[in-house]
């Protein structure tokens, strides 16, 4: 009996490729496949291969994966076609999970003249937001805290908006505030943030997030901006405010505290690449840029009316103050001072023999008092 030739598989290398270019988690394939996330890695490192069923679904899965990622190409290729074809030499790699999405050709100036400020405010949301929920889940270790940071910078980005348009770096900007949030020691204090979050699924991740949030919020950031994000250490200095040789401190005694803990992840490529699939595991997802706006608008009409409104009750407690108030001095009255040395008022009791005879006598006078002696003339 012979047996059926085992189906083929791409390299390891270019399963790895094509689970991210379909945008997919170590965790979502896995449960398509129905193993473990810990199994999908050994099959992308090469230490182990799929046998059998698993095989078989798991070639189905790269091969579609495969044809979107042509159809995608092709039809990038289709509209770089119908519009600017880039420079090559200028050209960006694909994202990941943990990056933001290549910037898009630039506009002509009559184009970008004409957009209006909410078209602007959604071209930069679409651009920054994907990947800044996933940096400020990093940072923090809670999806709802991590959305809500996204959401307030960029409501104060919608605020301060003619300042950010003309911000040589508004996606800067826009993460230095999400970060800013994020790390602010008041959320321990909410309700909602005192409930535990839960793990990623995998062994290895919820290792690395530990190893993370065990970090100082500076060294954190630093290690985030630095070996996540990928800007330069003077970028980085100046982002989390800090000289450049602070930074590179920071940086370098993150960088050990995490490779003590995780020897595998020493390497700082392997290190951006594991910070990425962390990220991607928590299955986040930015709110749409309409949405946005409106709470910005709606938070800030709210403050303008409460700032009328204690504006108002000032005002009226300083007129009312006014009219109440005393127009000459008035000296304050003294304390009552205590005296000594009267005697205490007793209860009257009954008369005595003497007090009834001169009680008697009164009675017995005349009204207006006894007859008063006049002289007479002689």
């Amino acid at each position: 009996m012979t047996r059926s030739p085992a189906t083929p598989l791409p390299p390891p290398e270019e399963r790895r490729r094509l689970r991210e270019a379909g945008s997919l988690t170590r965790a979502r394939l896995a449960e398509r496949v129905g193993v473990r996330p810990d199994t999908v890695r050994a099959w992308e490192s090469g230490r182990s291969t799929p046998r059998g069923r698993n095989r078989e679904m798991y070639a189905k899965l790269l091969a579609a994966l495969a044809q979107e990622a042509v159809a995608v190409r092709q039809k990038e290729h289709d509209m770089t076609v119908l519009t600017v074809r880039p420079d090559p030499a200028s050209a960006t790699p694909p994202p990941t999970a943990f990056a933001q999405a290549p910037p898009p050709p630039p506009a002509p100036r009559a184009e970008a003249a004409a957009l209006t400020p909410a078209q602007a405010f959604d071209a930069l949301y679409a651009y920054c937001a994907p990947a800044l929920v996933r940096q400020t889940y990093l940072l923090s270790g809670r999806r709802d805290l991590a959305r809500e940071s996204v959401e307030r910078a960029f409501q104060q980005a919608w605020d301060r908006w003619p300042e950010v348009a003309r911000d040589p770096d508004p996606a800067g900007w826009v993460r230095a505030a999400a970060y800013e949030w994020a790390l602010s020691p008041w959320h321990r204090f909410l309700r909602r943030h005192r409930r535990p979050e839960p793990p990623p699924p995998g062994t290895d991740d919820r290792a690395l997030l530990e190893v993370l949030l065990r970090l100082p919020a500076p060294y954190r950031r630093t290690l985030l901006l630095y070996d996540g994000v990928r800007l330069g250490l003077p970028e980085t200095a100046a982002e989390t405010e800090a000289s450049t040789r602070a930074a590179a401190r920071r940086l370098t005694l993150a960088r050990d505290t995490v490779a003590a803990r995780l020897p595998a992840l020493s390497d700082p490529e392997e290190l951006h690449r594991r910070l990425a699939e962390v990220a991607s595991t928590g299955r986040l997802s930015a709110t749409e840029p309409p949405v946005v706006r409106g709470g910005g608008e709606r938070r800030a009409r709210f403050w303008t009316r409460a700032a009328i409104a204690f504006t108002v009750v000032l005002i009226g407690t300083t007129a009312l103050t006014l009219r109440t108030a005393p127009t000459r001095y008035e000296p304050p009255v003294p304390a009552g001072e205590t005296v000594r040395g009267v005697p205490p008022r007793v209860a009257p009791g009954p008369l005595s023999e003497k007090e009834r005879e001169l009680r008697t006598r009164l009675r017995e006078e005349l009204p207006g008092g006894p007859e008063r002696l006049t002289p007479q003339a002689w």
